[in-house]
């Protein structure tokens, strides 16, 4: 009997290691997700090794509320008002924000090697400080670039277009229109970028040359990093000021934490009914994948505990009420014996004393 009864104890404790071993890999494989997309912690890139508090947050307008460049510049306005109420100084070399905004579209591109159908990236402000695509050859696309003729290619359209990704400054068409190759970037090969980017071969470009082409041209995506002197103050302030319409906003900064998982979780499922009119961005959809996973390697990691977690408390019961059973039979008769003597004692003391007798 004494032998069953150890072997089930050490096949009970190698159940509930292996178990606890497993939420230890699906916490650890959550939180390596959670890092996966670099284009959601710009804040982070941005603050470096300063003291300041960055929060990175992004506005995701309906396709019939986008907003212009006026209202982008009023909005930046509001930003430098409100940062100066704050006790912050700010001018046109700070560190306190940058932002970034992109509409997309479909273009034909045509080199003299080749041609065919693109998607369109209309960036403005610091769109590669939220999105660090990787650079095969050549430069970014910059706010500070003096012409605005100049585009960024994906590789698969280097390819098409001239066979090559080594093209700074060769020469393509847009839609009849002439630019200038930047560089050439490789796009994201994380799991989650992959199945949201459908779109097929890119180009990015300048906002300011895209809505030339197009003068109906309006943002349906900005970002923002900026500076949090309180807590809550980049939200509460985006919210306030931004012309969100019946858009959505996400504070990116603060997504994958285990309290967002958990709100995630307890809303699982709404979030798969689309009733904004929003559409998301492919690295807002990778996103929100990342996302679900964290969500639920969490769960599957806090339901991998429960056996342990009820062993424990049983073992813990049965600890409690075995140690009772010791003090009621072992400690508490001879506690009372004791507790008898010393009234007895007392007792006879008192008579002695009150009858004469020697104490």
């Amino acid at each position: 009997m004494e032998k069953k009864k150890k072997s089930r104890r050490i096949a009970l404790a190698i159940v509930c290691g292996l178990l606890c071993l497993a939420a230890l890999l699906c916490f650890l494989r959550a939180g390596s997700l959670a890092r996966l997309l670099p284009d959601q912690y710009a804040a982070e890139r941005w603050a470096g090794e300063g003291e300041m508090v960055y929060r990175q947050v992004s506005c995701f307008l309906t396709v019939d509320e986008p907003v212009d460049l006026n209202q982008i510049y009023a909005f930046r306005y509001a930003i430098l008002d409100r940062l100066h109420e704050a006790g912050l100084e700010a001018d046109t070399d700070t560190r306190l924000f940058r932002d970034a905004w992109c509409v997309t579209g479909k273009m034909e591109a045509a080199s003299d090697l080749g041609h065919g159908k693109v998607s369109v990236i209309a960036v403005g402000g610091d769109f590669f400080l939220f999105h660090p695509l990787h650079l095969i050859s050549g430069s970014y696309l910059t706010e500070n670039d003096v012409m605005e003729d100049r585009v960024l290619l994906d590789e698969d359209t280097a390819w098409l277009l001239f066979g090559g990704t080594e093209l700074s400054g060769l020469s393509i068409k847009l839609n009849g229109v002439p630019f200038v190759v930047s560089g050439v970037v490789q796009r994201e090969q994380d799991f989650a970028s992959q199945k949201a980017y459908t779109a097929g071969r890119g180009v990015y470009m300048s906002y300011a040359a895209y809505a030339k082409m197009n003068e109906e041209a309006a943002a349906g995506c900005y970002e923002l990093v900026l500076a949090e002197p309180v807590e809550q103050f980049v939200l509460n302030f985006v919210e306030e000021k931004f012309p969100i319409g019946q858009g959505e906003i996400v504070e990116n900064s603060q997504r994958y934490s285990l309290g967002r998982r958990l709100e995630l979780l307890g809303h699982f499922g709404e979030r798969s009914m689309q009733k904004l009119g929003v559409i998301y961005p492919y690295w807002e959809n990778a996103a929100r994948c990342v996302e679900d996973w964290c969500a639920l390697l969490t769960l599957l990691g806090f339901g991998l505990l429960v056996f342990p977690a009820a062993l424990c408390l049983v073992l813990l019961v049965k600890g409690i009420r075995k140690g009772k059973e010791k003090l009621d039979d072992e400690l508490l008769p001879g506690l009372r014996d004791k507790v008898d003597d010393a009234v007895q004692k007392r007792r006879r003391r008192k008579w002695d004393k009150e009858h004469g007798g020697e104490s």
